[in-house]
């Protein structure tokens, strides 16, 4: 319970500082943030891939939680839509490349295994062979994931809204 002006005086405080959040953000390194976070959480899926032998999809929506609190981290607590964008470009590239790495081990193994000299490499040789490479299982529990990715990504970096009262 605050008097009519310690509140008005508490809430404009707090306005203040949530707009402050917006403000005077870092871009390039919120950026080095998300990427970080990107490939931490690649190479954690595309780690636990090889390791296990099976590609466990789920632990794919830590790249969405990794590149939005990398992010959030290298921003220094600044919040923003074009934060948001930012991370969920980075999100989605990052689970694009874990894709290509567990299915290019996947490829690799079974190649290795009918005798074949030849290997799938990263990074890739062209566009095309990065593409023909992510499709070879791509199925709607990979969009699942892609949009678990994306939503994480977007949501945690997000603006900070006060009710208008």
């Amino acid at each position: 319970m605050f008097c009519r002006t310690c509140y008005d005086i508490l809430k404009l405080q707090v306005r203040t500082g949530v707009a402050a959040m917006s403000q005077g953000i870092n871009y390039p390194i919120a950026a080095i943030g998300a990427i970080l976070g990107g490939i931490a959480g690649a190479l954690a899926w595309w780690g636990l891939t090889v390791l296990t032998k099976i590609g466990f999809g789920l632990v794919a929506v830590v790249i969405g939680l990794l590149v939005g609190h990398g992010t959030l981290l290298f921003s220094r607590g600044k919040r923003s839509v074009g934060l948001q964008a930012m991370a969920v470009a980075v999100g989605a590239l990052s689970f694009l490349v874990a894709v290509y790495l567990v299915n290019m081990t996947f490829i690799n193994q079974a190649l290795a295994q009918r005798g074949e000299a030849w290997r799938v490499g990263f990074p890739p040789a062209s566009l095309n062979a990065f593409y023909q490479v992510i499709a070879a299982n791509f199925g709607i529990m990979k969009l699942v994931f892609l949009g678990i990715i994306v939503y994480e990504a977007w949501f945690i970096p997000r603006p900070i809204k006060l009710p208008t009262s």
